[in-house]
């Protein structure tokens, strides 16, 4: 399930250039000493990949709360239907609806915020570019969310946010140095096949949660009596 994270971040480096990439073209990065923006953009990747990190970790206690409830493996189909649902379902359903109202007033500070720090050239603004940067809405990290929620523990789900990053950190770093490197055939393509690899990443999670028996893939669940025994053994 960690490795759909990075595949995940990989396919959709294209998507987060629509999203994340003038950002990116906008960092006041040291141009003429190599070494320096380099270090100079790691430090920014470092900022995105901590924000992930931190909403993992949030999401992943959600899905810890959901868990003791004893629906892990009914979180992790209904997580994989979710998932294929937004695939299919357009994207303009969504927009504008009054529920997301105070999450748009947010969205516009962390903008405003991030306007502020990119005018700046102080060796924290990286980091905070970044870690603001990490907060911007995206449709491709609400899928890698929904994927930390159905990992159950905040370590994991964590953990599956920050390699969701990872997978995004080498293209983002390639048109930093090489500008219209890839051609708009190339891109649409790969953007075709960002919805199909999530559905597959959705039927995982539904199989995931069916118990098949499949090491590493589907694993059974114990029996509740088994877990109640292990709990009272453990018992003073």
């Amino acid at each position: 399930m960690l490795t759909s994270a990075l595949v995940l971040g990989l396919l959709g480096s294209l998507h987060c250039l629509g999203m994340c990439g003038p950002i990116a073209f906008m960092l006041p990065l040291e141009q003429n000493n190599n070494v320096k923006k380099t270090v100079q953009l790691s430090i920014y990747h470092f900022g995105r990949l901590l924000a992930y990190g931190i909403i993992g970790v949030l999401f992943g206690l959600l899905g810890k709360g959901l868990s003791l409830f004893g629906i892990q493996q009914k979180l992790s189909i209904g997580i994989g239907t979710l998932m294929i649902i937004l695939v299919l379902i357009p994207g303009k359903y969504f927009n504008g609806h009054k529920l997301l109202s105070p999450v748009y007033s947010i969205i516009g500070k962390v903008k405003s915020k991030l306007g502020a720090e990119l005018k700046k050239k102080t060796p924290d603004t990286f980091l905070t570019i970044g870690f603001l940067n990490g907060f911007l809405p995206c449709g491709l990290v609400y899928m890698a969310l929904l994927g930390a929620i159905a990992m159950g523990n905040p370590l994991e789900g964590g953990l599956y946010m920050m390699i969701f990053g990872l997978g995004t950190v080498p293209l983002m770093s390639l048109v930093v140095y090489s500008k219209g490197m890839f051609s708009t055939s190339i891109k649409s393509r790969i953007q075709k096949l960002i919805p199909v690899f999530v559905v597959i990443i959705g039927v995982l999670f539904i199989v995931r949660g069916l118990g098949l028996g499949i090491p590493y893939v589907s694993p059974r669940a114990a029996p509740a009596d088994t877990v109640s025994a292990t709990i009272e053994c453990h018992q003073p």
